[in-house]
């Protein structure tokens, strides 16, 4: 059976949705196209239109299509995986849910071999068959961990989920597909936000959707993905123990080693990631071994000779400004080069809520569900009224959806919030000092872009404010913080 013209539109079409980022304007524009008037809540609705328009093309099996010329066989196998995937989305969320709450050996997965039967009839090879439904198990995780993970639906978080699943599968799964799926731990990410704005929860999304293999002949996949995410908090440990902690040591390598310690690069789980958070806090000469770690994949356990493979991939976060950091020379630039493959950085809780005033309801409900261990309307309702009570208008949440879950939290236990209201000495100092006559003009607008910025909380905000342009606001905010 031959493609009709029609049929050759929406099915290159739809290559560019099977694909596409989930989370980009441009796939929801083409869904739209493709099945009209469907909801985008909905993500099986294109499934149900496309397996119709496949069905003509299956009737004979997959030695119907083989006797499809190439191009045009071609043109149909990302619809007959997307149809496949979608026809064993409740299996998969099913074994998730089950996994998510299990540690230890993956599960069992029952229906492996109905799966990888149903890609060989659709005309996958069958040695690629268990690949691709890893690539299944690994995509239902992506959605799991990013929609459940973060809440919001302003322009940022959607940008930011559009970050991740570009982190997670590349803009363009075409490449990722066909080469890069077993390559992604060469790929280092660089996470940047204020303290409080979730970089943790972003890092944890990418360390538990990574790519774990199928292991047809054990009926599983090769980890849980519960335990392939590690992370580690640089500032916590001394100059002296760091290194032991990252790498390791041998017995007896130092005063108090009275045993092997295995480091969190050998703790690692190969399909999974590393997570080094407030990576700006560390020294020069750590930063030079992780350099090594990045650079040939290898390390040696403090005390030991023997170099130790990392097959995992690193994820690096820090609050710190890291152009001010590498000017200082407290960061190198080597280091920062080799961790920057992808750099994603995390908005703030007032940038969101400026963009939509819902976000700040949105994530109320998310953390009292989460306190509560259900939703609770009621318990929703009290604390969104204590909080405009208890805060000012546009108040900035300095702590950010970290601040929030504590307000919540002390909310529930006492009615009220009384947060740490920054004094009105800034906005006083600078009037004394202008009715001194003694400031230059550029010193005023110095401190008065610094007063903004303490308000704000973004350059941009205060350019808006000021007028100025953005870098020109940032180098007064600069200025002020040193004078």
């Amino acid at each position: 059976m031959a493609l009709s013209s029609a049929d050759h539109q929406f099915f290159a079409a739809l290559a560019d949705v099977v694909f596409g980022n989930p989370y980009s304007p441009k796939r929801t524009q083409l869904i739209a196209r493709l099945a009209p008037g469907t909801l985008m809540a909905d993500r099986e609705a294109l499934a149900r239109v496309v397996a119709p328009k496949l069905a003509p093309f299956l009737r004979e099996g997959a030695a119907g299509l083989q006797r499809i010329p190439n191009d045009e066989r071609r043109l149909l196998e990302p619809a007959l995986l997307y149809v496949g995937y979608h026809r064993c989305v409740p299996q998969l969320d099913a074994l998730i849910d089950r996994q998510a709450r299990q540690h230890g050996d993956p599960l069992l997965v029952p229906f492996g071999e109905e799966v990888i039967g149903d890609l060989v009839r659709s005309g996958v090879a069958p040695e690629q068959a268990p690949r691709y439904f890893a690539l299944y198990y690994q995509l239902r995780r992506a959605f799991f961990f990013i929609d459940r993970s973060l809440a919001g639906d302003c322009e940022s978080m959607r940008r930011l989920r559009e970050a991740l699943w570009n982190n997670l599968f590349t803009h363009d799964m075409r490449g990722f597909e066909s080469a890069l799926w077993n390559r992604m731990e060469d790929f280092s990410t660089l996470l940047l936000g204020e303290t409080g704005t979730g970089k943790g929860q972003a890092a944890a999304v990418i360390g538990r959707s990574a790519f774990i293999p199928y292991l047809p002949e054990q009926r599983r996949f090769a980890a849980n993905f519960t335990e392939t995410f590690i992370a580690i908090n640089l500032s916590q440990f001394s100059e002296e123990l760091i290194e032991s902690e990252l790498f390791g040591h041998r017995k007896g390598s130092f005063t108090g080693a009275i045993d092997h310690h295995q480091g969190v690069f050998e703790r690692c789980d190969p399909h999974g990631a590393l997570f080094l958070d407030e990576i700006g806090e560390v020294s020069i000469q750590v930063q030079i071994k992780l350099l090594q770690v990045l650079q040939e994949r290898t390390y040696t356990p403090v005390g030991g000779r023997e170099k130790k493979r990392f097959s995992g991939r690193v994820i690096a976060a820090t609050n710190q400004p890291l152009g001010d950091l590498r000017r200082q020379g407290r960061f190198r630039d080597d280091f920062f080069y080799r961790l920057c493959s992808d750099v994603i950085e995390l908005p703030t809780l007032r940038q969101r809520i400026a963009e939509s005033p819902k976000e700040l309801e949105q994530l109320v409900q998310l953390l009292v569900a989460r306190i509560a261990g259900d939703e609770a309307p009621a318990l929703v309702a009290s604390v969104l009224e204590a909080l405009e009570a208890s805060l000012p208008r546009g108040y900035a949440w300095p702590g950010n959806v970290r601040e929030l879950e504590q307000a919540v939290r002390r909310i529930l236990l006492t009615g009220r919030y009384s947060a740490d209201l920054p004094s009105a000495e800034a906005g006083d100092s600078l009037e004394a000092l202008i009715a001194t006559g003694r400031l230059t003009a550029d010193e005023v607008l110095a401190r008065y872009c610094a007063l903004l910025y303490r308000r704000l909380g973004n350059y941009a905000a205060v350019a808006k404010q000021t007028g100025l342009d953005p870098r020109t606001a940032r180098k007064y905010v600069l200025a002020a913080d040193k004078a």
